[in-house]
């Protein structure tokens, strides 16, 4: 576990995303949860020794399976942006483990089985104030990366946790990004309004200026040459010619690329289809 603050924590060590935990008088918030759940229970032992109150917290950043699957064995209240309650009510109740298809990690996963969502019993729509202490935790809605995504903010502090808006040395997620509002999230955070922010990263942690350079210049890039296809009126198909350019300024274990090449075949394809052929076919 690393401490940013006396009383804000992050750890990498479990399977899936960065996990967050906010020490305060009133109690312990989470962010996000593992979904493995024995590393969930593992998670709340190993925040035991931390005084706080008593009240427990969970806020989900995004609804990404990785950090959403695990919620119910943080057991306690789970707080997240109203399109996750909206995402949550389409699924069946009980999740089930399929074939590794969307290059999550939790596909990657041997030991997960049938498991019952936690949907969020807490919902904002644009940005929500905290007061368990004595600053405050502002929760934001930045739809770029994930149509449920929010970033928790500690002005105080100068600490923003925001989720897939910024992954370390893995590609994004595309299958539920709006590009455009990604693009802006990116400039915001480079902008004069996080200067001398710590900047987490839902997957790696504490992010350098460098990181979200790449991550900009990756998003930007991808928005372009998607935009060229949908100009030929190419199919989804013709996304995967985009995978390996966006997996080359990347550093990660060869092991891994056949799993991220996966992710951005899905990503890619899900994205060219939501955002241009079904807008087409509207049209049409």
């Amino acid at each position: 576990m690393q401490s940013l603050k006396e009383n804000i924590h992050i750890e990498n060590k479990y399977a899936g995303v960065t996990l967050g935990a906010i020490n305060l008088p009133r109690g312990l918030i989470y962010i996000d949860a593992p979904p493995i759940p024995e590393d969930g229970r593992s998670w709340r032992a190993d925040l035991l020794d931390l005084e706080s109150g008593y009240d427990r917290l969970l806020i989900s950043l995004d609804t990404n399976v990785d950090r959403t699957i695990g919620a119910r064995a943080m057991d306690c209240p789970v707080l997240a942006h109203e399109n996750a309650a909206i995402f949550f009510r389409s699924r069946p109740s009980i999740f089930k483990a399929q074939g590794h298809t969307t290059g999550a990690e939790w596909e990657a996963l041997p030991s997960l089985g049938n498991i019952r969502w936690a949907p969020p019993e807490i919902t904002f729509t644009k940005k929500m104030s905290i007061q368990w202490g004595e600053t405050p935790i502002i929760l934001e809605y930045h739809s770029g990366s994930n149509k449920g995504a929010i970033w928790l903010i500690l002005p105080e502090e100068k600490i923003v946790f925001v989720g897939d808006t910024v992954i370390k040395n893995q590609p994004p997620f595309f299958a539920n990004a709006d590009l455009p509002r990604w693009i802006e999230d990116l400039h915001l955070l480079a902008s004069d309004a996080y200067k001398g922010y710590t900047i987490v990263s839902g997957r790696g942690g504490v992010c350098a200026g460098s990181t979200l350079d790449k991550q900009h210049k990756l998003i930007k890039n991808a928005h372009k040459k998607i935009d060229a296809l949908a100009d030929k009126n190419a199919g989804p198909e013709a996304t995967e010619k985009l995978i390996s350019a966006l997996l080359s300024p990347l550093r990660f274990l060869a092991s891994e690329r056949d799993f991220y090449t996966q992710r951005l075949r899905y990503g890619l394809a899900e994205y060219y289809t939501r955002h241009y052929t079904s807008k087409k076919t509207d049209e049409d």
